[in-house]
């Protein structure tokens, strides 16, 4: 296989004089999921991370919300964390004019515009994460330092937790 030709986000991360190392995967579009871009990596869901595009209420904000692949977000959380009264998915038609970038590839790195980045506070739990390098098929291994760092990022708990029952 051919080395991946950088993308915008390699790029940026060049320019900030961040480590990263390109993966490439096979790419499946009837199958974008992070567990099995995960799968097809050969690492832990936990530690390849999406970024979802969210639509804040009462104003129609926008923000990423970062988190493992193994997780689900939780919307209200989210909304608590940006201050909203209300957060929800944005509409997938509207993603690629958001950030310039298609399902499954969305980063916020060089994303259109510069919306507020929230990422899961479990993301310091690893040593390594993987990230949308800007493209499907192609993700950013980093540390989570870095990532935070260049995504400018906000850590929040944002991860939907099962409950606890008592037996």
């Amino acid at each position: 296989m051919k080395p991946a030709a950088k993308t915008n986000a390699a790029r940026m991360l060049d320019r900030l004089g961040i480590a990263y190392e390109l993966l490439s995967y096979e790419v499946d579009p009837d199958d974008l999921a992070a567990t099995s871009v995960a799968a097809k990596l050969g690492l832990p869901a936990e530690q390849v991370w999406k970024t979802l595009v969210c639509t804040l209420s009462p104003d129609g904000s926008h923000v990423f919300a970062v988190l493992s692949g193994a997780d689900e977000l939780d919307l209200r959380k989210l909304a608590h964390a940006a201050g909203a009264r209300s957060a929800a998915l944005a509409p997938l038609r509207d993603v690629q004019a958001l950030t310039g970038y298609i399902r499954g590839g969305v980063t916020v790195f060089e994303a259109k515009k510069a919306f507020p980045v929230f990422a899961d506070e479990t993301i310091l739990l690893h040593d390594r994460i993987t990230v949308s390098a800007g493209q499907r098929g192609l993700q950013l291994l980093v540390r989570p330092e870095d990532y935070l760092r260049a995504a400018r990022a906000t850590c929040a708990g944002l991860v939907a937790r099962a409950a606890v029952v008592a037996t």
